[in-house]
């Protein structure tokens, strides 16, 4: 090299920032070592790159994505693949446990009081109220309300009430079937219809009679921004976005999938985590997404992939149609009772419109034993028409 173009290169050096030139392997040092001696237990967070966990600073490959469970993971998995594995035992009387999630008092409690009326031994009813004690007109929902906690609008801590109002109906081993219902949720059959499709199936091939194992609620793919769009990749490894679904929170759970609901520890982690609203841009709803998610991967084939409760979203807002008194007829509530597919519309661009029969036992039946929302209004239309319109 000539000696000008030496001193020239010299020159080009020393116009750089002398910190640049310290601080670049003190960086590559620190990489190495946050790499190599990163944490490996989930109760350890990452909490160099962010306070919510690992961020895309520093991703590991997708095919190096791995880590070790902590105990208390490895427990709930192990308990959950083996209450997977061993058959039900069935109650000599099964019963169906009607939760409410509400903030106060229920409005309609006499309607209610109406439907339970002449099968007090078949049901059981638990109240979270979030705001303040319920004040009770049904002797059915007297002293059943259970220790609540403040629920905030899609916030993790409705996942949490509904546990809670699981964790409480499981203690009595009579209950077979969970529904989760809201303070506007109403009736829309009379209990014997409601009782004989939850808890029972037809003949199988051997002619015995089965309690069927099947939990009905929404869990589909929405590859829109309501719903994949939700989706972080903080989840990984446990939650790929393949596996993201999407679904209405108002669920129907059978005993089996009650109970590895209250085993989870992993995927409610994730979920309290990494899905929640205002979050790194995206407003992640996780009664939305975890128990949809959660039993996709666990057990998809006990998914009926419908809920049980009506909502009507054709009004395309972020909240559904919401009824008031003027708005109460049989005929509405015929043709509620009268719908027999279940349909989702997609997110995306393409507003994919999904539609599929309702099957119970192979045949297609009515999808819908309730429906939501209601204003307080409607209450005494309701009642007036509840013995027309609930007939099976």
């Amino acid at each position: 090299m000539s000696m000008s173009r030496q001193v020239r290169s010299t020159i080009h050096l020393n116009k750089r920032p002398r910190w640049v030139l310290v601080m670049v392997p003190f960086v590559t040092i620190f990489l190495i070592f946050a790499y190599l001696f990163a944490p490996r237990s989930s109760s350890e967070g990452c909490f160099i790159f962010s306070s919510n966990g690992c961020g895309s600073f520093f991703q590991k490959p997708l095919f190096l994505l791995s880590r070790d469970l902590t105990d208390g993971e490895i427990a709930s998995q192990a308990v959950i693949k083996e209450i997977l594995r061993i058959p039900n035992i069935h109650s000599k009387n099964p019963k169906i446990a009607f939760m409410f999630m509400t903030p106060s008092s229920l409005p309609f409690e006499k309607l209610w009081d109406k439907f339970f009326s002449g099968h007090e031994d078949r049901f059981s009813v638990y109240v979270h109220a979030s705001k303040e004690s319920p004040t009770h007109v049904s002797p059915h929902f007297v002293g059943r309300d259970i220790r609540s906690d403040k629920v905030g609008w899609g916030k993790f801590s409705m996942i949490e009430a509904e546990k809670r109002l699981l964790g409480n109906a499981l203690l009595d081993p009579d209950n077979e079937h969970f529904i989760l219902l809201s303070d506007s949720c109403v009736p829309v059959h009379n209990f014997d219809y409601v009782y004989n499709y939850l808890i029972f199936t037809n003949l199988d091939k051997l002619k015995f009679l089965l309690y069927t194992n099947v939990c009905m609620f929404c869990s589909f793919v929405d590859p829109g921004p309501h719903g994949n769009g939700r989706y972080s990749e903080h989840m990984l490894p446990e939650v790929v976005k393949q596996d993201f679904r999407k679904g209405s929170q108002w669920f129907s759970l059978k005993r089996q999938h009650a109970i590895i609901v209250m085993a989870d520890s992993l995927y409610h982690r994730k979920f309290k985590l990494f899905c929640r609203p205002n979050m790194n841009g995206r407003n992640c709803y996780s009664d939305e997404h975890y128990l949809q998610t959660f039993l996709h991967m666990k057990d998809p084939g006990a998914i009926a992939n419908w809920s049980v409760t009506h909502v009507d979203w054709s009004e395309g807002k972020w909240h559904p149609r919401a009824y008031r008194a003027q708005d109460i007829s049989f005929e509405l509530l015929k043709n509620i009772t009268s719908i027999d597919e279940s349909t989702h519309v997609t997110s995306d661009s393409q507003r994919t419109i999904m539609t599929r029969p309702c099957l119970w036992n192979g045949l297609q039946r009515p999808c819908y034993l309730f429906a939501r929302k209601f204003y307080p209004e409607t209450l005494d239309k309701l009642i007036n028409l509840f013995s027309n319109y609930a007939g099976a």
